[in-house]
């Protein structure tokens, strides 16, 4: 693809939900002319990857979490509802959600999420400055080569063979991994590998009611399954299988998210010996920790106990994380994710109350059965038959034979078996490796860009989402389900398309910001002109958070005026234009710390910033 004329390409290889957030991004907060290249291979995934897509999700699939959190703005946590409510078409909604009013605590289904992305899409371009464009490619990226001039990207497909770019981000999304106790049916028409697969979705459909369904896996995503089948009527058996026997909670009603401050949980930085004595310490920290929150905290509804005290012990837990070795830290991250994801998030009242009413009594419809699958067969009656194990019992199982099974697992997190060109390609040219400690996802520094094996950043190529699970783990104490999902990826792609867009606009100027930064300057200057540098931090969140053009443009002018008046260290450069660039960067990078902050709730983080409005 020729360039348009001579101004920057950002190229974003993955439109789902990641790559079209930053792509957003990067449409808001470029001053000067940019080419935003947003690369798809498939055409139904764009605006919403394999979790959110039309065909994969019909009607009664509703996010697991309400609808209030699904805004792909932090900043703004209503917006998805606001858009739900009055500019969504509905002309095409069957009932009950053509009617619906959604609230923030309620459901939403997944499938019209693709429409509110499509539309945030739009208006960004829209409202992007003279010069900023976005262009929509088909195609999969397969390899990429970098060199001085920036990246040289392969892409197989309907449109050209390679792709220039300035920077590239990776947006690549889940990867499928091939289940290994099914290698003997991922054929067979009676086993759905990808369950939000459009042929997943119409063997569920297609199933008489009274059929057995056995579902593989008790995580969220397992629901959405079970409770597509429940609500269309469905009479046979569901067993849901998991290897702890973990079953998700529901959200009170009325629930609204929260930050508590709790004592650091101090005997989880000691020594790590074993593991058994350090789950022993885990455990009492915990049982102390939920003891204060409902000692001190009566208003929190009992229910979300553990979720507030995970989400309170995560700034403590990366340097608990450095304590354990590598091998253990994988070991109690495979045997206690789901646990983990359990204790951190819930479920939404619609999704949990036809689960847990067909789980009653315990020989109920749904059925949960703990262990673990051994292997999937074909059985003679031309069923399946899945071969389960009790846990710690080896030898010591059942046997379940089903009409349909369901299988929710088999990510494959480990990205030295990433079956993706991409990803074999980049590993193989080193310029990416997989994540050492944790084994999950590849190895990014604070800003996303991909460490090669030497640790520097191998060129100008940055992930958001998925490929950053491990480093979210290692570094932010993001545990379970949050070490990827929409929340780390809102704060990612604000992250990596400022840092993007500063590259960008700095160019040499940031040798001398990395110099300054080195020698302390940064922190000199910044408490030297407090009040101006405060005011110009203000200025430029909101502006980085304004979604029409002419209010940017008048927040940026002044904040130009701001930096112009500011002085700054020596070390800076003399030049005028090249010193006020410096500053801008150190101002910019200040604004999207507080853009990014998690120790507040969304909520708690508009009024912070001074972006919320009377009525809230």
């Amino acid at each position: 693809m020729s360039r348009t004329g001579t101004c920057p390409r950002v190229l974003i290889v993955g439109a789902g939900l990641a790559g079209t957030a930053t792509a957003i991004r990067l449409l808001r907060f470029a001053r000067r002319p940019l080419e935003v290249v947003l690369l798809e291979r498939r055409y139904d995934y764009r605006s919403a990857g394999i979790a959110y897509h039309r065909d994969g999700n019909p009607w009664d699939h509703v996010f697991n979490i309400q609808a209030g959190r699904m805004s792909v703005f932090r900043e703004d946590v209503l917006d998805f509802v606001r858009w739900a409510n009055r500019e969504a078409d509905r002309r095409k909604w069957p009932a009950p959600w053509k009617e619906f009013e959604f609230v923030e605590q309620g459901p939403a289904p997944r499938r019209i999420f693709q429409d509110y992305l499509t539309d945030r899409l739009a208006e960004a371009g829209r409202e992007a400055c003279p010069g900023v464009v976005l262009v929509e490619a088909d195609g999969e990226a397969v390899d990429l080569e970098v060199h001085s001039a920036g990246v040289e990207v392969t892409v197989r497909g309907p449109g050209p063979a390679t792709l220039s770019a300035d920077h590239v981000v990776l947006a690549t999304g889940l990867e499928l991994g091939q289940p290994p106790f099914a290698s003997e049916v991922l054929e067979h028409p009676s086993f759905v590998r990808n369950p939000y697969s459009a042929a997943g979705v119409r063997k569920l459909l297609a199933l008489p009611p009274e059929a057995t369904v056995t579902i593989v896996g008790s995580v969220l995503s397992a629901y959405d399954s079970a409770g597509l089948l429940l609500r269309r009527g469905h009479t046979g058996k569901i067993h849901l299988i998991s290897g702890t026997g973990t079953i998700f909670r529901a959200y009170p009603a009325g629930h609204a998210h929260g930050v508590l401050q709790l004592p650091c949980p101090t005997s989880l930085l000691e020594p790590y010996r074993n593991r058994e004595e350090f789950l022993a310490r885990v455990w009492a920290e915990w049982e102390r920790a939920c003891a204060v929150v409902v000692r001190d905290h009566p208003d929190v509804d009992p229910r979300v106990v553990a979720e507030r005290v995970a989400k309170a012990w995560e700034p403590h837990l990366p340097e608990a994380i450095e304590r354990i070795p590598s091998a253990e830290l994988r070991c109690l991250l495979d045997d206690f994710g789901t646990a983990i994801a359990s204790l951190r998030v819930g479920a939404v009242e619609y999704t949990m109350a036809v689960i847990e009413r067909a789980m009653q009594p315990p020989d109920g419809m749904v059925g949960l059965v703990v262990g673990k699958v051994e292997k999937v067969t074909p059985a003679t009656s031309g069923r399946l038959t899945v071969s389960v194990t009790a846990p710690r019992e080896p030898g010591q199982g059942h046997a379940i034979e089903a009409d349909l099974v369901v299988c929710n697992v088999a990510r494959e997190w480990d990205y030295s078996r990433v079956e993706r060109p991409l990803w074999r390609n980049l590993l193989g040219r080193g310029i990416a490796v997989p994540h050492e400690r944790t084994g999950r996802g590849v190895e990014v520094d604070g800003q996303g860009a991909l460490l090669g094996p030497d640790g520097k950043p191998a060129g100008p190529v940055f992930a958001v989402g998925v490929p950053r699970e491990g480093d979210e783990i290692v570094r932010n104490g993001r545990t379970g389900a949050f070490a990827f999902n929409l929340a780390a990826i809102k704060n990612q792609s604000i992250a990596v398309a400022a840092h993007v867009i500063e590259q960008l606009e700095l160019g040499d100027g940031d040798l001398a910001l990395g110099t300054a930064q080195e020698r302390g300057h940064v922190s000199k200057a910044e408490e030297a002109g407090r009040a101006g540098f405060e005011e110009a931090v203000v200025l430029e969140v909101r502006r980085l958070a304004a979604r029409a053009r002419r209010e940017r443009e008048l927040l940026g002018s002044r904040l130009d005026a701001r930096i112009r008046s500011m002085g700054g260290p020596p070390v800076l450069p003399a030049d005028a234009s090249r010193h006020e660039g410096v500053m801008r960067a150190l101002v910019g990078r200040a604004a999207v710390q507080r853009l990014t902050d998690v120790s507040v709730t969304p909520r708690q983080l508009r009024r912070h910033l001074g972006l919320a409005n009377a009525e809230e």
